[in-house]
């Protein structure tokens, strides 16, 4: 097939473009952009008129809770989430059942995702066996069988000679590995932001200690091993100094934030809604404008929705007993623009955080609409105000603190390699 775009708003970070301007697609790839090659004759014209064409999402934490947990979701309806919000890529943790420590697995989830036709999925390694922190996992063979990093996600590595260990030997082979800094005897039992209004409300607190503490044992392991490391979800201001500082230095390091993180700040905790039970937690105002700050500067690369999708009981608890996570990876794109109502971030900004920022913080061939790039686009309808609730999500998750809440800015297609795998009728 031979596609054209024709009219709509095209807008590309990773070419500084953002014109009203044709998109010509064979192959299943951008084959030109602007001038028509050379006896193109297309056999569909997609007319974009007032819709943005955009790359192809990129989320880099997205759980697709399968194999092991599928009453919280599956491949085939996160998948199905993802793409109904432009999604086209996304890579998932290792955190399933049975974890992601073998070749098996790991083809198991690239599987399921290929026979689902959604979006592209790339699985996360993990670091060590079962995650257990105590022997490291065969990363060359996970890597071998398509994952695109090793990490051991949320779990603790309490043995820091075990880690430095793995570090070295991902150094040794180029490999990727995903740091989600804790200090766990400092956040354990700890459900909200250590301050006033987790004090106000009775709540164990979490202190930014527990990040930054083992944040700077992480970036002190990076330098010496020269490891590719990626530091996910970062939560406090100090920890985007910190990565900052070692960017200026020379050190390999990208980071980024999840985007409630972006919105919402301990203040919500008046409400003690287990649905704004997160880690980790939500923080100061400080917290969250250094956050920004930070994407302003390039610290950070990548807003991602962090996806945790959970049954509606996983939230029916006091505060504290809640499984904390929430599930927007399809509002992801509107929920983002809100950044820009008060001046926080620029469009480009925006859509750099969600496109070719993410892809290069894994090394993913996404995220961008350059000639040769493989045909992933969504076009999107920046006008449109909508109310994201039961009737439209397609998530198995119901866990949202953007429930029921009006959305300015719907995804109307989606395609990925080429092919329409989405479309909005309504």
């Amino acid at each position: 097939m031979k596609l054209r775009i024709i009219n709509g708003r095209v807008i590309d970070p990773s070419q500084d473009l953002d014109a009203v301007i044709d998109v010509f697609i064979e192959d299943h790839k951008v084959v030109s952009i602007g001038e028509a090659p050379e006896g193109f004759d297309a056999d569909e014209i997609i007319d974009a008129a007032d819709r943005w064409v955009l790359p192809g999402l990129v989320d880099i934490a997205v759980a697709l809770r399968e194999p092991g947990y599928t009453q919280k979701g599956n491949i085939a309806t996160e998948g199905r989430a993802a793409i109904s919000g432009g999604v086209t890529t996304l890579v998932s943790p290792p955190d399933t059942k049975p974890i992601v420590d073998t070749p098996a697995v790991a083809a198991l989830i690239q599987d399921k995702a290929d026979q689902a036709g959604m979006a592209n999925v790339f699985p996360i390694g993990a670091l060590t066996k079962g995650l257990q922190g105590d022997q490291l996992s065969n990363m060359v063979a996970l890597t071998d069988a398509g994952c695109v990093a090793l990490s051991n996600h949320r779990r603790p590595m309490r043995n820091t000679l075990v880690l430095s260990r793995a570090l070295e030997y991902a150094a040794t082979h180029d490999l990727l590995v995903v740091f989600h800094p804790d200090e766990s005897s400092l956040s354990e039992g700890g459900c909200a932001h250590e301050g006033m209004m987790s004090t106000i409300h009775g709540l164990a607190g979490i202190p930014e200690t527990a990040e930054t503490i083992a944040l700077m044992r992480d970036l002190l392991l990076v330098e010496k091993t020269g490891v590719r490391a990626h530091f996910a979800r970062l939560s406090c201001a100090k920890s985007v100094e910190m990565i900052a500082d070692a960017q200026e230095s020379g050190l390999p390091v990208t980071a980024d934030v999840a985007l409630h993180n972006l919105l919402l700040t301990d203040e919500v905790l008046n409400e003690f809604d287990g649905q704004f039970h997160v880690i980790p937690p939500l923080r100061s105002e400080n917290d969250r404008l250094t956050l920004i700050e930070g994407i302003k500067r390039g610290a950070i690369r990548s807003i991602c929705s962090d996806h945790q999708p959970h049954e509606k009981m996983a939230k029916v608890a006091p505060f504290a007993a809640t499984e904390p996570g929430m599930a927007n990876v399809e509002i992801l794109l509107p929920l983002a623009l809100q950044l820009m109502d008060e001046g926080d971030l620029s469009l480009t900004d925006v859509i750099k955080t969600l496109t070719c920022g993410p892809a290069s913080c894994f090394g993913l061939e996404a995220g961008s609409l350059k000639p040769g790039s493989f045909a992933d686009f969504i076009l999107f309808d920046s006008t449109q105000t909508w109310v994201w609730d039961d009737s439209s999500r397609r998530s198995k998750g119901h866990n949202s603190a953007f429930d029921g809440v009006e959305l300015t800015g719907r995804v109307t297609q989606t395609y990925v390699s080429g092919q329409c795998i989405y479309s909005f009728h309504g």
